[in-house]
């Protein structure tokens, strides 16, 4: 095989959130009165870890509110998380990818205990071998996340694989030297991504699975 490490990103990318997401930023910017982004701000700061995230979607954001920012944005997100569906084809495309004996980690913008939250109500725990999160590491597009797993796997760049739909996603694994794929179904537009020259730029996960089936 290509690759024998492929991460995914997982909000936007796995789990069908990006709405939820810039509902819960814009709800949290209403709690504390404060402008709230439009969809597309709210979009794009989606991936980064949730403090460089509040300070991008609201430039106006007084510094000693940041964290009340995000405690509102968690009490949002997390009173509905639980209603959030996989992408259609996701669980069956990581039992493939499995199964051909590619090892599998998530590198995402979501914190420790909320990845870990989410690995279970989703059910995705079993396909996953390692993870790294957004308040363990340096916030997307830093490659530290991306170096972190290539060396608890003990490999090269050229041998892993990172998916993701934003523009962070593919920084930081142009970033750590590693090949990226885009999905277009995610939080940021087509010409974004393609402007960071993707491998591919994939509209759903039926045609990211035959992709991998072909180049992975």
């Amino acid at each position: 095989m290509k690759y024998s490490l492929i991460i995914f990103d997982w909000d936007g990318t796995l789990l069908d959130s990006a709405a939820a997401i810039v509902h819960a930023i814009q709800a949290a910017c209403r709690d504390l009165d404060q402008p709230a982004p439009d969809d597309s701000r709210a979009r794009h700061v989606i991936g980064l870890g949730l403090a460089d995230a509040m300070r991008h979607a609201v430039p106006e954001l007084p510094p000693d509110k940041c964290q009340a920012m995000i405690d509102r944005y968690r009490h949002h997100y997390l009173a509905a998380d639980h209603e959030l569906s996989l992408f259609a084809g996701t669980r069956d495309m990581l039992a493939r990818l499995q199964a051909d004996g590619h090892a599998l980690a998530v590198a995402t913008g979501k914190s420790r205990l909320g990845l870990e939250r989410a690995l279970d109500h989703s059910g995705l725990r079993p396909y996953f071998l390692a993870s790294r999160c957004a308040d363990e590491c340096h916030s997307k597009p830093h490659p530290q996340m991306l170096h972190e797993l290539l060396d608890e796997f003990a490999i090269a760049p050229e041998a892993a694989l990172m998916i993701g739909d934003t523009t962070h996603d593919l920084q930081m694994a142009q970033n750590a030297g590693m090949d990226a794929l885009a999905v277009t179904y995610g939080a940021h537009p087509a010409g974004q991504l393609l402007a960071h020259a993707p491998l591919a730029a994939l509209a759903s996960v039926p045609e990211l699975d035959r992709w991998l089936q072909t180049h992975a």
